[in-house]
């Protein structure tokens, strides 16, 4: 009898327990981060993820394993708002630019691999012109045909990043001379040979000229010789 009763309270408190876990249901799931990445993927990517819908299940079951393969994003941390509320923070991948290829947008890091193609241009993301690629492949290096060209695209890369400069493109010239854009302001670098130096100080003499157009001459621009003209058109 005694072993009955002792059944009975451990089924009623296991009952009880389910009972209580059941009202965690995902009724919202909130998206912070996204720059990028979208709201609404990320959302649907959760969805397709969870195991069941219950928070506390969903928390759990990332830290066991953590979601993956969502576009532009690194990684996301999971957490409860309340019952029924999962937040989740999106980190995106650091892009360094862009390239055109068959009517899409290749996006590379600042070591030139790979991260998304898309067909969306993104706003911050420098346009290269002046690269071509015959194929490519996600998490991989851009196989550029002129390996001098593109060293130099990375440099400059991880130099607008260094300097947290807005330039939204980057160009070679038929002559192999290196221009950028920042709004209607066309940048000329020359061979890039003083690109150091140059994107140092691009920033201080952007913001001189900034809401301006023309063309903004830093050819000669270097450490002994530290002078830079702007052309209005």
């Amino acid at each position: 009898m005694k072993g009955k009763i002792i059944l009975c309270v451990v089924l009623v408190i296991i009952l009880g327990a389910i009972g209580y876990v059941s009202t965690f249901g995902i009724k919202k799931i909130k998206v912070t981060g996204c720059i990028m990445s979208s709201e609404e993927e990320v959302r649907k990517s959760i969805e397709s993820y969870a195991l069941i819908n219950n928070t506390l299940v969903l928390c759990i079951q990332s830290k066991i394993k953590p979601i993956e393969k969502i576009p532009f994003v690194t990684k996301v941390d999971i957490d409860k708002e309340g019952k029924n509320t999962i937040v989740v923070e999106v980190y995106e991948k650091s892009v360094a630019g862009c390239i055109e290829y068959m009517e899409n947008y290749v996006y590379f890091d600042r070591e030139g691999i790979v991260l998304e193609t898309s067909k969306d241009k993104f706003d911050g993301v420098p346009y290269i012109k002046g690269l071509t690629v015959k194929s490519w492949q996600l998490n991989e290096e851009l196989p550029i045909e002129n390996k001098k060209k593109f060293d130099t695209i990375l440099t400059i890369t991880q130099l607008i990043d260094k300097y947290e400069l807005q330039i939204q493109g980057i160009e070679f010239t038929i002559d192999g001379e290196v221009v950028l854009w920042h709004d209607n302001i066309e940048i000329e670098l020359g061979n890039g040979e003083n690109l150091p130096i140059q994107m140092m100080n691009l920033g201080s003499i952007l913001e001189g000229i900034e809401g301006k157009t023309g063309v903004l001459y830093m050819k000669e621009y270097s450490a002994e010789n530290a002078t830079a003209s702007f052309k209005i058109r």
